[in-house]
């Protein structure tokens, strides 16, 4: 069977995991004005980054001709970037505290990923700053809102934490930051979700 257009695929992996979003009880503060402000805010800025992201990934595909996912896959497995994981957000025991926690993680291991797009773009280091910037941003914004509502922060491992991965190739490195892109947008897609269920 032909390999599904990566645009396709998230279309059908949201289908996927919004079932599960649907079934998942709301919290009690759901209905707090506060936290839907909250939230309409960082919808807002998670839309901002997915378009900053989408700006870096036509950079990539412009400058490398590294444009589709599925012809990089043996690549990938080889230099084994892994996508930080967000399933505490569609998962069926739904728990803010968990799914909050796991978003601010996973800013910041991209947050620090995106050393390697900097380094691959210098002519768009600009735009590579400031979403590093509005990654860090978006995950104290949200630690920041957790404590006010007096939710837990749930400590996810630090492993690897954006440690950038040793690229054997100047090819490599290039390949390395198209999944890194990739992976930052399939993660806000999934954040964007989680965010827009609880509003």
């Amino acid at each position: 069977a032909a390999a599904l257009p990566a645009a396709v695929l998230a279309v059908v992996l949201g289908a996927a995991l919004c079932p599960a979003l649907r079934a998942a009880p709301l919290p009690e503060f759901s209905g707090d004005q506060d936290f839907q402000l909250f939230l309409r805010k960082n919808l807002e800025f998670t839309r901002k980054l997915r378009g900053d992201v989408a700006a870096l990934q036509r950079a990539v595909c412009d400058t490398f001709q590294l444009c589709e996912e599925e012809e990089l896959l043996l690549v990938r497995q080889h230099l084994g970037i892994a996508q930080a994981p967000l399933e505490q957000c569609h998962s069926r025991s739904f728990q803010a505290e968990a799914c909050f926690s796991q978003i601010c993680a996973g800013l910041l291991h991209y947050h620090g990923s995106l050393a390697s797009v900097l380094e691959l773009l210098p002519a768009h280091a600009g735009l590579v700053e400031r979403l590093q910037l509005d990654a860090a941003n978006l995950s104290s914004n949200i630690q920041q809102q957790m404590e006010d509502l007096g939710l837990a922060t749930v400590t996810y491992p630090a492993e690897g934490r954006g440690a950038l991965p040793a690229f054997s190739s100047r090819f490599h490195q290039q390949v390395g930051g198209f999944f890194i892109l990739a992976n930052f947008q399939r993660f806000l897609e999934t954040a964007y979700r989680a965010l827009r269920h609880l509003a």
